[in-house]
């Protein structure tokens, strides 16, 4: 307490100007003209004057009346908003701030305590003394908050007062990271990824198995988690198969939005799809009958190679009209007799497509055919849910763009489908956070066809995911990209540096209106440094998120490239440019 036996007292060394104006929590004071410099000393720190984010204290008898600073500015300024004729020197400068709670100092046994509690009931009155709240009180009034807490920073002006973010706030009501490039977004995400697998030791846990999901589409998190499970393209660790994509998806994959005759090419895929389901659920001895056109239920592609224009193969058709085999010949069965091949088309550009995705070796985890023996549902979702590994990385950088938002569609429809099939109480064993990295990317609020299906899966779990235990985190540099009913059902953010104006206007558009002068400040964040406002931040705050290096934990994969460095390296052999050639054809960084 500095010395202070009654911190109720003000402390007269910081004390800054008075109280001009009340309206609602909205307070305007007149700093002191005595004060020259914007910073106050006291008790060995220095307390910065009208910063952003920085808190005021008033005094109301034994309580104290706390606000959150908004904006510094010249009073002449603010009299000509106000419509008046300035009549205050050249130098007079106002504080606005918002109120946001209360306190009041009591003792008992173990010393003096500060009971703070969000909220104002009491009001200030004009000419009340305005002060700086003493980094004593600080930290109660950041506080650890009332549940299961993270660590994720400090409070900048603080002295170094941590900042947590409620958990189960922070994860079940969807969180928004965003900043632009460079402003430390990707190692604010290791960052809260490391502090929730570190709780179950902080916490001193007997058991701790968080499940994190993170869609990675720049490779970027696997060296910040060595012990991860990464499921990619190039290790043929990733399998999406063509049969758990669900109607609207496998249109997207097959027919896309943009062609001409899409809806007959629709309803062929549509009732093509069904045949070839109740195919594959007769071989696995599943009633067929209740089975719809989006259950998984594996398939045969079936041969679409050397068809021509009217189904058939080497002037024969491919198989009996009755009992056509897989996918292909599902179409084929549907076709119109006789031989007008302007009525085939639609028939026959759907198994053109479907030939050509067979043929793309780039599509190949997705593509592969169903061996017709074994039912692979439980070993395709056990590739993102299982207890034995914490945190599992979708690395979807060798994921053709074309087929990017169908893959990220269908990963976030096997995680929001198993949550929605588990019981009450299976969910609560288990709830799943899922990571969208680069969100812009897969929910962009362009009508993109190849993201719809993408869409409409991270849409719903933004929507509904809170209630089956699914979590959504969404990072993006572009937030005025991103499609605005997701970013709208996020209830917490951090918000890092963003120097775009349409970026800094949709933020501005979700925070609360009290804190409207947040975007006047982003531009000048540092890196690292972030505002964090919204249910899970026990109060908004300006924060330093955790210095990663500090604490010994691996950062993200960085994407910059040092060009001093690079250019002191040994020049391009023949030899380094014909092994780039090969995975350049093979269309693989392994080759």
């Amino acid at each position: 307490m500095s010395g202070r036996k009654n911190p109720n007292e003000p402390i007269s060394n910081l004390e800054i100007g008075t109280v001009i104006e009340v309206d609602g929590t909205h307070i305007v004071a007149e700093l002191d003209p005595q004060i020259t410099e914007l910073s106050l000393v006291y008790g060995g720190s220095i307390y910065p004057i009208g910063q952003f984010g920085s808190i005021i204290t008033i005094h109301f008898g034994a309580r104290l009346i706390f606000g959150y600073v908004g904006r510094l500015r010249m009073k002449s300024e603010y009299e000509r908003e106000k419509g008046l004729n300035p009549e205050s020197s050249g130098t007079a400068r106002i504080i606005e701030a918002d109120l946001f709670g209360e306190g009041e100092w009591t003792f008992d046994d173990k010393g003096w305590k500060l009971d703070f509690e969000r909220g104002v009931t009491t009001f200030p009155l004009p000419q009340q003394k305005v002060y700086l709240t003493p980094r004593s009180e600080l930290g109660f009034i950041y506080g650890e908050g009332a549940g299961p807490t993270i660590l994720l920073g400090e409070h900048v002006g603080s002295g170094g007062t941590p900042c947590y973010a409620e958990m189960n706030d922070l994860l079940g009501k969807h969180t928004a990271i965003l900043g632009s490039t460079g402003s430390g977004k990707s190692g604010t995400v290791a960052a809260i990824l490391h502090s929730i697998l570190d709780r179950g030791k902080d916490a001193q846990h007997s058991k701790w198995h968080p499940h994190i999901v993170v869609l990675d589409p720049h490779n970027e998190y696997g060296t910040a988690f060595p012990e991860r499970v990464r499921l990619c393209t190039d290790e043929n660790t990733l399998d999406l198969p063509y049969w758990l994509l669900d109607m609207e998806e496998t249109v997207s994959l097959i027919i896309g939005k943009t062609e001409e005759a899409a809806t007959s090419q629709t309803n062929i895929v549509m009732n093509a799809l069904l045949k070839a389901r109740r195919e594959g659920a007769k071989i696995l001895g599943i009633d067929e009958n209740s089975i719809t056109v989006d259950s998984p239920i594996p398939y045969f592609i079936g041969d679409p190679y050397e068809l021509d224009e009217l189904g058939n193969k080497k002037g024969a058709r491919d198989g009996a009209r009755d009992n056509e085999h897989g996918l292909v010949g599902a179409v084929n069965s549907l076709r119109p007799d006789g031989a007008d091949k302007k009525k085939h088309e639609g028939y026959t550009k759907v198994i053109r497509k479907v030939e050509s995705l067979c043929r793309d070796s780039r599509k190949r985890f997705m593509m592969k055919e169903w061996d017709g023996k074994n039912d692979p549902l439980t070993r395709i979702v056990k590739q993102f849910i299982c207890d034995s590994d914490h945190i599992r990385i979708v690395d979807l950088s060798g994921v053709p763009n074309e087929v990017a938002g169908a893959a990220s569609s269908a990963i976030a429809r096997i995680l929001f489908s198993v949550k929605l099939w588990q019981t009450r109480e299976e969910r609560e064993r288990n709830p799943v956070l899922l990571v969208c990295e680069e969100a812009h990317r897969y929910v962009p609020n362009r009508g993109d066809a190849q993201y719809e299906a993408a869409q409409d899966a991270i849409r719903r779990i933004a929507k509904e995911g809170r209630k089956y235990g699914i979590g959504l985190m969404l990072v993006s540099q572009r937030p005025s990209e991103v499609e605005s009913t997701v970013l709208s059902q996020c209830n917490s953010w951090i918000v890092l540096r963003i120097t775009n104006d349409a970026d800094r206007s949709q933020v501005q558009g979700i925070l609360p209106d009290s804190l409207a002068g947040l975007t006047k400040v982003l531009s000048s964040l540092r890196r690292r440094e972030a505002i964090f406002v919204g249910q899970a931040a026990v109060l908004p705050s300006r924060i330093l998120i955790r210095d990663l290096v500090k604490d010994g934990k691996p950062l993200p994969r960085s994407q910059d490239i040092d060009f001093d460095k690079g250019w002191q390296s040994d020049p391009i052999t023949d030899q380094h440019l014909s092994d780039v050639g090969k995975r350049w054809r093979s269309q693989s960084r392994e080759g």
